[in-house]
């Protein structure tokens, strides 16, 4: 076994670990943790790839980003963590069988019977030249460019969805139109008064 393998091996384990400990640990706190675990060990598997770009990316964004807004909410949220106990025995059965069936899925698609994976050698080696941003931006932009813009566009349609479903007058909130605030001038705002000077006795 040569010592890429062994790396691979090390950061699968640790991977499923963490992934595992996301969906079974019963503190919220703790499982974003342990995700912000698992996106560091799925970037070092993506290193392994030579995909370095996505590597960063799953880092900066997820682990930088993401993670941060997850704990912001949890922490804002004030979850009661006893009741998450109570329920969690409860839908115990039901997850394990609906993890089973996935696991046996997963087997049969990813077997080698359909993806012939004993028959795989060793990927051939780039050159020192090889970037893997600009072969992702030209599978892209070049070979995908239809899905992309395609996906680009649902993105645009949900982000404007989101903004309507929340953007809900009340009657209780103060807003303030912008077209009059451009129009306003300062006879509006501003008012000298004229008084007669203090004489001093």
């Amino acid at each position: 076994m040569i010592f890429e393998q062994i790396v691979f091996y090390f950061f699968a384990v640790v991977l499923l670990f963490a992934a595992s400990m996301v969906i079974t640990i019963r503190n919220p706190v703790k499982a974003a943790l342990f995700l912000v675990l698992a996106f560091f060990t799925a970037a070092s598997l993506w290193i392994l790839l030579e995909a370095e770009f996505l590597a960063i990316t799953l880092v900066l964004v997820y682990a930088g980003a993401v993670m941060v807004l997850f704990l912001f909410v949890i922490m804002m949220l004030d979850i009661n963590l006893l009741r998450l106990r109570e329920g969690f025995g409860e839908y115990l059965p039901i997850g394990g069988i609906v993890a089973v069936l996935l696991v046996i899925e997963m087997a049969i698609i990813l077997g080698p019977r359909h993806f012939g994976l004993q028959k795989i050698a060793a990927p051939a080696g780039h050159p020192a030249s090889y970037s893997n941003t600009k072969e992702l931006g030209r599978v892209l932009y070049i070979d995908y460019v239809y899905p992309f813009e395609i996906a680009a566009f649902i993105l645009l349609i949900a982000i404007i969805a989101a903004i309507a479903l929340t953007l809900r007058r009340r009657k209780d909130t103060k807003y303030q139109d912008p077209r009059q605030q451009v129009r306003v001038q300062r006879s509006d705002r501003v008012r000298l008064v004229k008084m007669p000077a203090e004489k001093k006795p």
